[in-house]
This record gives structure tokens, sequence and C-alpha cells, in this order.
């Protein structure tokens, strides 16, 4: 966003018709409204109304949402899962400041850097249509500010910048802004807390080798994973893993050092029990659910069990049979059923989805669910009610 677009969107006369057409679609308000500055009005209708799920005090509030800061920002769901509080807080990684919003909630006073310009008279700007009066803005390099800083803080939050100035993803913790690891001398000088959120993607074991002593939170929303959050510093004695679901449950997982248990008797299983996508993140499914079910067979596998089991961070469904996997003899029965597509789940399978829905004849998605599986080499087809 450029600085004259922020002035034009700041200008009660623009807000007032994005109000007006706030009901509309995006489309519509581009081809209907008479401004020379429609095309602008309509982008901000249309992440006007993808917020009213991703971040509804943001809407609500008609803050001013530029398309990139929408798109890479946390959504309030996820962000309201960080638990930290007490006096002072540094963001080191405004951005549209949701971070800094929710830290806001639990802290006397937010100092949040932004190092954009624009970006930073846009925060100010949000927050006051939040009421959100205790968080104070910095425009300024983050590694700058906190070299000059001598005031400890009680807790430092940080959001690298994983995108190069041309856009593209960067995978190393040092290729990110800011670099974590070369200020962190700083950090820890300053604060006995650290919280890094980092790429779903990311290594869990990447994050002990640099972090250790540290703990390390997989965040989910929908059934995909959101975060990986790291807290490090003279506060942290000793490793620690946590599954969380956004607005559902949070829970500290003991590693017991387990693989899997028993031996697998497809006959005696009557339900196929799904691990969070958390779980799996931080290797601990296993851990998790040994004492839950009769036979987990990896920690990023399936578990089964003879009774169903009620609890936040799986999912369980009935089951028909367990059966060896036999794609010709599928195929006909499919084929016979006049099934034309199919909901497929697989976990610890050798081929894609794709593959499997081609071994069928059958297109992806569908009502009928099948689940696929390997143990110990040998390939399983899941039928499932």
């Amino acid at each position: 966003m450029t600085q004259q677009e922020l002035d034009i969107l700041c200008d009660p006369a623009i807000s007032a018709l994005i109000e007006e057409n706030i009901n509309l679609s995006a489309t519509d308000v581009a081809l209907r409204l008479q401004s020379p500055y429609r095309a602008l009005i309509a982008t901000q209708i249309k992440y006007l109304n993808r917020a009213r799920t991703k971040l509804p005090d943001y809407y609500n509030a008609r803050c001013i949402l530029p398309s990139l800061a929408f798109e890479q920002s946390s959504s309030e769901r996820v962000a309201a899962t960080k638990s930290h509080s007490g006096d002072i807080a540094i963001d080191l990684t405004c951005g549209l400041g949701v971070d800094s919003y929710y830290l806001s909630k639990r802290f006397k006073r937010v100092i949040t850097i932004e190092r954009n310009p624009v970006l930073a008279q846009l925060a100010i700007e949000n927050f006051r249509r939040l009421g959100a009066d205790n968080i104070e803005v910095v425009c300024a390099d983050s590694a700058e500010y906190l070299a000059q800083l001598n005031e400890k803080v009680d807790l430092i939050y940080a959001d690298p910048d994983r995108r190069s100035a041309d856009g593209r993803k960067l995978v190393l913790l040092e290729e990110c802004s800011p670099n974590i690891l070369a200020i962190r001398n700083d950090l820890e000088r300053l604060s006995d807390r650290i919280v890094l959120k980092l790429s779903p993607m990311f290594d869990t074991a990447e994050a002990i080798r640099l972090f250790s002593p540290c703990h390390i939170e997989a965040i989910s929303d929908g059934g995909e994973c959101k975060e990986l959050v790291v807290e490090f510093g003279k506060s942290v004695c000793c490793d620690e893993f946590r599954a969380t679901i956004a607005g559902v449950d949070s829970k500290r997982i003991i590693s017991k050092g387990l693989v899997r248990h028993g031996e697998f008797h497809p006959e005696q299983y009557k339900y196929l029990v799904l691990s969070d996508v958390t779980l799996r993140k931080i290797g601990l499914a296993c851990d998790y659910l040994a004492d839950k079910v009769d036979f987990v067979a990896s920690p990023t596998g399936y578990a089964f069990s003879e009774s169903a089991i009620e609890n936040t961070l799986c999912r369980c469904f009935e089951l028909e049979a367990i059966e060896p996997y036999s794609p010709k003899e599928l195929r006909r029965e499919l084929k016979a059923a006049k099934v034309k597509s199919i909901d497929i789940l697989k976990r610890d399978f050798r081929l894609s989805s794709s593959d499997i829905a081609k071994a069928l004849g059958v297109g992806e998605g569908g009502k009928k669910r099948l689940a696929f599986t390997e143990i110990d080499g040998k390939m399983w087809q899941i039928r499932i009610k």
C-alpha cells in the first residue's frame, strides 16, 4: 500500500462509501460506483468481507486492510492462543498488527516495531479504530531498536518475514527478517522470555537444535497447522511440547519415547482414530494416544480402537472393515455401485491421493470415504461407515 492510498482510505468520505457498499461484492462496487477511487474501495470491501471470519474485530472496526499484509497475517483465532501476560511486551514484526493487538489484551503496554513507514502509520490508524490505546507503534529497524535499549521487558515476540524483496519464500531462519540468530544476544539481554513464530513447515528437530531448552507449540485451525511457536530464554529450563487447536483445546504432551505398541489385528478394530495435525507436527501422536487406543501405527500414521473415544485432539470414525489393499477388486466394486468419486484419506501410504483415485477409476471428493495406510510394509484399505 502506498502513502497516497492510505491517505485516501483515511478520508471520512471514502470510509462512508465503503460502509454504504460493504454488503455488495467487490466486482459490483468496481463496476457501479461512481468514484475515481472505486478500484481501491472495491479492494478494501473484498478484504473486509474476507475479514468477517479471519479477523472479525478488524472487520467490525472497519480497519484498513492491505492485500499482502492481510494474506500474511495470523487469524484472530490463532492469535488468541497466545497466553503470555505481563507489563511490557515488544513485538518486533508488526505488519498488520494482529499479534500485537492480541498481546495488548494481556499486557499493560505493547511496543510494536514496523520498519515500513506506511505500514507503521496504517497500524497506528487501525489500533485507534480498534480502541487498543496501550500499543505504541515505532517505525524502525527492529535490530537497531533493540541494540539501543537497556530496559528489561517481560516478553519479546517476533514473526520473522519469510519473503524476500522479490517475493521468494525463505527457508533458512538466518535469511528471514529480522535475523533472530544474529540478534539473539540482544533478545536474551532484554528479556527472559522470547517467543518466536515460525512457519508451520519449519522442522521441529531443527527448532530444538537451535533453541533448546525451549517450549514448542504447534497450533492448528480447521485441520491445518498454522504456526509453530518456539519459546526460549532464561525462563525456560527444559524442552516441552504443546498441541493447540485454535478455539478448541491446548494440551501439553509428554514424550514417552514410544513409536508403536502391540500387534496389528485388523479384524478387531471398530474405529479409526486420526490424530490432529499438531500432534503429528511435534512427532508425539504415539505418546499422546498410547493409553487411549488399542494400536498406533506410527507418529504420523493412523491409530485404531475397539471402542469409540472422545478427544479434542483426534477424530474417530466408525469402521466397516480393514482389508488388504486390492485396487482391482475395489475398482470393480465402485464401478458396479456407480460411485464416481470418493473422499480419500491416507497416512504412511506410498501412493498419492491422485494415484489412488486413478487406480480405482474415480475422482477425488464425494460422500463415500475410504482410508489407506501401510503397516509393517503391508498396504491396507479401510472402509469407513
